[in-house]
């Protein structure tokens, strides 16, 4: 009896054996894949660049100029929602002093012209300033609409000349934690735009 049991045990001696030389010839084939990689790997450079929009909207001369017309229609939309509120208040006020003297019908008559006054500012403040269909971000699409195809045309050009793969931007929401400024091309881009090219 004793032999049967040897013989198992060399046979179970004999696949751990086999099952570790095969376990070895498995990782160094993956190193050595992994190793071959990660050398080509480095003969792709990858080139990236960034620009600061920020930069580029405050001192392009075409979007300072949508920017003051956008600017110029808010503070006329604000003004006009100003002499609403203000026609308003004077109307609420004048309820306040009157009411103890009015009818009951009277009184519910001012009251439901101050509500129907409070309404017309609502409707008006959602149609100049709701998003996304409100008059302030159409206007502000149809004057930067142009100004941002420039911009992109130019980061494009520039992209395509100093071969690079991506261009990010600093100011937008991309998080760029460094950013070596070799490849800052914002200046370039604001030089394109400026010449007009």
């Amino acid at each position: 009896m004793d032999v049967p049991f040897s013989i198992w045990q060399r046979i179970l001696t004999y696949n751990k054996k086999r099952l570790k030389v095969k376990r070895s010839i498995f990782i160094l084939l993956i190193l050595s894949a992994v190793s071959v990689f990660a050398q080509n790997q480095q003969t792709i450079s990858l080139k990236v660049g960034y620009v600061d929009s920020e930069i580029i909207m405050t001192q392009f001369s075409e979007a300072i100029k949508a920017k003051s017309d956008l600017d110029g229609l808010v503070a006329k939309w604000r003004k006009e929602a100003d002499s609403m509120t203000t026609v308003l208040q004077t109307a609420y006020n004048d309820y306040q002093k009157q009411s103890s003297t009015m009818k009951p019908e009277q009184q519910r008559e001012a009251q439901v012209k101050i509500v129907e006054k409070e309404q017309e500012i609502q409707r008006y403040r959602e149609q100049k300033f709701s998003q996304p269909n409100g008059e302030y971000f159409v206007r502000q699409e149809q004057l930067l609409a142009p100004v941002k195809q420039k911009v992109f045309k130019a980061i494009d050009e520039i992209a395509k000349e100093e071969n690079m793969h991506y261009v990010l931007d600093k100011a937008g929401e991309v998080v760029v934690l460094y950013a070596d400024s070799q490849f800052d091309i914002t200046f370039k881009v604001l030089d394109r735009l400026k010449r007009g090219k």
